[in-house]
C-alpha cells in the first residue's frame, strides 16, 4: 500500500469587472478571466480560461503596447428556469502590458474547450544569443 497525499482542492469565485476599472462598452455581467503566464526563452505563453467563449464571440486587439481580451457568452435560453446556480454566465475582459519584449505583429491564438492560448514571440532583441570567441 502507497501513501498518497492530497492536496487541499481551491476554487476562486469568479471576479466580476467593477466600474471603476472602467466604463463597460457592452451589455450584461463581465468577468475577469483567470489566466497563467509561461515563459520560455523563445516566448511568452498566456492560457486564459473563457468557458462558453466561441470564437466569433472573442476579440483580441493589441494597440498601444496594451493586448486586449473582450469576449462574450449568449444567455442561456428563455425557457430553461434555473433550479440551482453556482455558476453565472457573462462576458469577459481582460487587458495586458506588452512593453518592447514582445514582437506584437507574430502574436498568435488557439481557443479549444473554452481555454484561449496565446503566444506572444520575443522580439528579437530580447531573445537569448549566443556569443562567438574569436
Amino acid at each position: 500500500m502507497t501513501d498518497v497525499t492530497h492536496k487541499e482542492l481551491t476554487v476562486d469565485e469568479k471576479r466580476k469587472i467593477e466600474a471603476a476599472e472602467g466604463e463597460h462598452t457592452r451589455e450584461g455581467v463581465h468577468y475577469v478571466p483567470h489566466v497563467d503566464i509561461f515563459e520560455d526563452s523563445q516566448a511568452i505563453a498566456l492560457r486564459a480560461d473563457l468557458p462558453g467563449v466561441r470564437k466569433e464571440d472573442l476579440d483580441i486587439d493589441v494597440r498601444e503596447g496594451v493586448l486586449t481580451l473582450a469576449a462574450v457568452v449568449d444567455p442561456l435560453p428563455e425557457k430553461w428556469h434555473p433550479l440551482c446556480t453556482e455558476y453565472q454566465v457573462g462576458g469577459f475582459g481582460r487587458r495586458f502590458s506588452l512593453g518592447e519584449r514582445i514582437d506584437p505583429e507574430k502574436i498568435n491564438a488557439n481557443l479549444e474547450n473554452g481555454v484561449l492560448t496565446l503566444v506572444l514571440p520575443k522580439a528579437e532583441s530580447h531573445k537569448p544569443r549566443k556569443v562567438e570567441i574569436t
